[in-house]
């Protein structure tokens, strides 16, 4: 980064250099016995959790060493999540989040990345399957011997015999937080954010909607996640606010939390919001009456649900929220109208500079094409991976983010796509959202991907994958999307019903794995014979 930017962030009061374990601390010394945590029907005041985060800090310390080094939080959403992280904080090394549902061959993947001095899995079931897929990924990993515990109740306890910490170089000071991609095509990266970056996000978050000490945050994306650590444990953290976590996801639980700690705050992916508006809610108040704020991100949001989320959630301002594990984001305003809400991800947090990178090659305010960004909340690099992050920055610092975008002149941004999603039918570049948004809107739907089918003539043709309540045909798909009026280059060629979906910890489809199970399921003559003429009647259309 250049030395104007980061003087500049500086200046604008964005950077400040302060320690999120710092601010936290002061808010514990303005008002110790104010709420701090919701888990499991416990409630814990700053002072508690505090102290327990000081305590389990000591035993950190003498597992893992003094050295600054990763550790690796392997949990659910319970009180030792936060335990766990506020400690390894205020032991000095560096918490590496990573969601329980994280697959084994992507631990493994994560250790040898980041050498981690200790990992730190639930303890409350010994023989849950996240602690063995740990296990296994530890003793795997080609970085020398890793040291794991079990967390319980606050306390750590080594699995298995003391391993000395090894003396691998300490993580730069630039690295306060190691969060994870998705991984919806390979593994994951090790994504590094300083302290400023990741109180940029968090401070413009309080100012855009209004967050303090006294508007509890319920989180029920794993903590694990971008979403969850920087939308639920930082921004608490960095408020003061209440947290109110959720570890199984239940959408009439949901609402009873909600409803019971007055929480005012969530960011969620689209299958939280889609399960909060079909739920059941029979009191007189309105579903999610104490919420001000739902950004719904991780998965496109279909126009329709926004539309119907205005009947179902009156009290609730839903906005999409796009962003990445590597930062940015944007969201629609209160001042943004019904289009935007419906059709665009909104405009970027102050100081995020968003801009086009066309066919060739020229950065663009506004216009159709890949979307690039810089600002005070975008990361600092892949740890472990220094060649990989230089491919991904052009120009002065802009990054790419792989996503297709259209930017209008208000700076609205409209996500159109993944560059790794396009269908190339027929030589021509077909984007899945469209067709997504327009069979998302029928009310059997319960969820859609738009994937390239293998064709021997046309190299892809386009199949929709719906999972629906009662079952659909293709003629009946092909009929709505005339009356949503998509374009016919849009339709669907092939319909492949099923009961559910792979999906990431943040919501979003695993769109490679999904296409790679349906075609194998396949009879090899089918999974790549022509589907016949296409809904216009041109085989080749």
């Amino acid at each position: 980064m250049s030395d104007n930017r980061a003087k500049r962030y500086r200046l604008a009061g964005w950077w400040t250099g302060r320690r999120l374990v710092d601010r936290f601390e002061t808010h514990v010394g303005e008002s110790p016995g104010r709420l701090a945590l919701v888990s499991d029907g416990t409630a814990i005041s700053r002072s508690e959790l505090w102290q327990a985060a000081g305590e389990a800090a000591e035993q950190i310390r003498s597992l893992a060493g003094t050295a600054r080094r990763p550790v690796v939080i392997h949990l659910p959403n319970r009180t030792d999540w936060m335990v766990m992280f506020l400690a390894v904080l205020r032991a000095g090394h560096v918490p590496a989040t990573t969601p329980v549902t994280t697959p084994e061959a992507h631990l493994r993947h994560i250790f040898e990345l980041t050498r981690p001095a200790l990992v730190v899995c639930d303890g409350q079931n010994r023989a849950s399957r996240s602690a063995d897929a740990v296990r296994r990924a530890a003793a795997a990993a080609a970085c020398g011997p890793i040291a794991v515990a079990l967390a319980k109740g606050g306390r750590l306890a080594p699995d298995g015999p003391p391993i000395r910490p090894t003396t691998a170089a300490e993580v730069p000071e630039a690295t306060a937080h190691l969060m994870f991609t998705s991984s919806t095509t390979g593994p994951p990266k090790a994504v590094s954010h300083s302290e400023d970056s990741l109180a940029a996000l968090n401070l413009h978050f309080a100012e855009r909607f209004d967050l303090s000490q006294d508007t509890p945050v319920f989180m029920p994306s794993p903590l694990g996640h971008s979403v969850g650590s920087i939308h639920g444990c930082r921004l608490s953290l960095f408020v003061g606010a209440p947290l109110i976590l959720q570890d199984e996801w239940d959408a009439e639980a949901a609402l009873e939390l909600v409803a019971r700690h007055g929480a005012d705050f969530t960011a969620a992916a689209t299958p939280f919001l889609l399960d909060l508006a079909n739920a059941h809610w029979d009191r007189s108040e309105p579903k999610l009456a104490s919420m001000r704020s739902f950004l719904c991100g991780g998965a496109q949001v279909p126009p329709a649900l926004i539309r119907r989320c205005r009947d179902e959630l009156p009290n609730t301002f839903v906005t999409p929220l796009w962003g990445m594990t590597e930062g940015g984001l944007t969201t629609c305003v209160p001042t943004s109208t019904e289009s935007q809400l419906e059709t665009t991800v909104g405009v970027g947090l102050p100081g995020l500079e968003l801009r086009i990178l066309d066919a060739e090659g020229a950065l663009g305010d506004e216009g159709s094409g890949e979307l690039v960004m810089r600002g005070p909340g975008v990361f600092n690099g892949y740890y472990g991976q220094p060649e990989l992050y230089a491919t991904e920055v052009i120009g002065d610092g802009f990054f790419r983010t792989g996503d297709l975008a259209r930017i209008d002149a208000d700076g609205y941004v409209s996500i159109t796509g993944r560059l790794k999603d396009l269908i190339i039918r027929g030589a021509v570049n077909i984007s899945p959202v469209e067709t997504e948004n327009a069979i998302a809107a029928h009310p059997d739907v319960v969820g859609v991907a738009v994937i390239g089918w293998p064709d021997e003539r046309l190299g892809e043709r386009i199949c929709a994958v719906v999972h629906a309540r009662t079952p659909l045909d293709l003629d009946e798909v092909l009929a709505f999307c005339a009356e949503q009026e998509l374009p016919r280059r849009y339709w669907p060629e092939r319909l492949v019903p099923v009961d559910g979906f792979p999906r990431t910890a943040a919501g979003k489809i695993r769109k490679q794995q999904l296409r790679d199970e349906l075609v194998a399921a396949c009879d090899p003559a089918e999974a790549t014979a022509g589907s016949g003429a296409g809904p216009d009647g041109d085989s080749g259309r």
